[in-house]
């Protein structure tokens, strides 16, 4: 493994454990400082500094063209959403937007039953993708990846994520839109919220779900960590609200640390990043991940626990519409 990737894992500590229902969140710190100074989604949208849109007229599925005009590097984080023009789409990885920079980047749609202008240029939903969702879809790029097709996924696998929750949530959307079923959950999400505290100097967050790690998600930066924060944990929280509570297994710092010491054990591959740094790409033997790394700075990385069902056979988008359907 990377020396820079192996010295940040192996030098994360964790805070106090919160819970509430069947979700617990292990706060993370990590001490390699700050590294390079970049802008969130959000704040370069805000600040108008930010505009994505189609790549054409005609549009492209599976790609969209951004352009940064501030004088920071802009982060666009694996599986955030981005709504609206042609159809709603989330990113595939992590990407470190040059300053000054007009840039394509891969994505995946998340509206299967629209392709018709809603607007001219996208805005930022509010939402990542769940945490499950999100794994599915790392799987299919790290495959992409390996097999020199850039970072494609696997887009029949992401809308039956997205079906699958729509499905379990008993939401229906005319489009069939992953924000759809965010929004008709928005109230429990919330409710999670409330009971999940970001502390302070963390930059990272552990969750665990029914006492078994879902996965992680660890930035550099922490003002970049504090405006995310809301967003991850509802990631995690979503599939937690799909899933019926499972007693008998409590949550512990124990299997959270088991968790970390088997990402050391992953094979590693390294790719050039869309923009700034390398994007590392992970897999063991219940365990997928990708690492953003720019100027010896890990800058985001997201680690995902596959559970044994899913390890016996890498479970099917079908499968999985059929697991949701039995924990209703």
């Amino acid at each position: 493994m990377e020396t820079d990737i192996r010295d940040y894992l192996e030098k994360i500590s964790f805070g106090d454990m919160q819970i509430h229902h069947h979700v617990a969140v292990i706060p993370l710190f990590a001490g390699n400082g700050n590294g390079p100074d970049y802008l969130t989604m959000k704040e370069a949208m805000d600040g108008g500094f930010l505009t994505v849109s189609e790549l054409s007229e005609g549009g492209h599925v599976p790609e969209l063209k951004v352009i940064n005009r501030a004088d920071w590097p802009v982060l666009l984080l694996d599986g955030e959403e981005l709504a609206g023009a042609k159809q709603n789409r989330v990113l595939n990885t992590t990407i470190l937007l040059r300053e000054h920079s007009e840039t394509v980047i891969p994505v995946s749609c998340t509206e299967q039953g629209r392709w018709s202008y809603r607007s001219s240029h996208f805005e930022e939903s509010g939402y990542i993708m769940s945490a499950h969702a999100r794994r599915v879809k790392n799987e299919s790029v790290s495959r992409s990846a390996k097999n020199k097709r850039g970072y494609d996924s696997d887009q029949g696998a992401v809308w039956e994520q997205i079906h699958a929750q729509s499905v379990a949530a008993k939401v229906h959307s005319p489009t069939v839109a992953m924000r759809d079923i965010h929004e008709a959950k928005k109230e429990d999400l919330d409710a999670y919220l409330e009971h999940f505290t970001l502390v302070q100097e963390q930059k990272g967050l552990l969750v665990m779900i029914n006492g078994e790690v879902a996965g992680l998600d660890v930035l550099s930066n922490l003002s970049a960590f504090r405006i995310l924060f809301p967003k991850l944990i509802n990631s995690y929280v979503m599939d937690a609200i799909l899933s019926a509570p499972v007693s008998g297994k409590e949550p512990s710092r124990e299997r959270a640390s088991l968790f970390l010491q088997n990402i050391l054990q992953c094979e590693e591959h390294k790719y050039d990043s869309v923009g700034y740094g390398s994007d590392y790409r992970y897999e063991g033997k219940k365990i997928v991940g990708s690492a953003l790394v720019h100027e010896n700075t890990v800058i985001h990385m997201a680690f995902f626990q596959i559970t044994e069902t899913e390890k016996a056979g890498r479970m099917s988008p079908v499968s999985d519409r059929r697991a949701y359907r039995t924990n209703q």
